[in-house]
């Protein structure tokens, strides 16, 4: 029986080589370690992660937040992903 190959789920849980997972990390990292890719960043957690809603706030606002969020902390997270690759 042949041995079984190691699935490699990105960070965002897609499937792919890692090589190409931490070429997208790298990319990633590049765009956002420029002054102006810092700026759009921290304006990108303001209206997010930052962000406190209040107890008015309907579910499909805090689904639509939560979608937001998602997508800004997985540009964070491939960030890091960058650094530690470079280790």
């Amino acid at each position: 029986m042949a041995p079984k190959q190691q699935v490699n789920l990105g960070i965002d849980g897609v499937q792919r080589s890692k090589a190409n997972d931490t070429i997208i990390s790298q990319n990633v990292a590049v765009v956002f370690s420029a002054p102006t890719g810092q700026a759009v960043l921290q304006y990108l957690l303001s209206i997010t992660l930052q962000l406190v809603h209040g107890p008015d706030v309907s579910t499909e606002s805090l689904r639509h937040l939560k979608g937001q969020r998602f997508i800004v902390a997985l540009i964070d997270q491939r960030i890091a992903h960058a650094h530690r690759s470079k280790q």
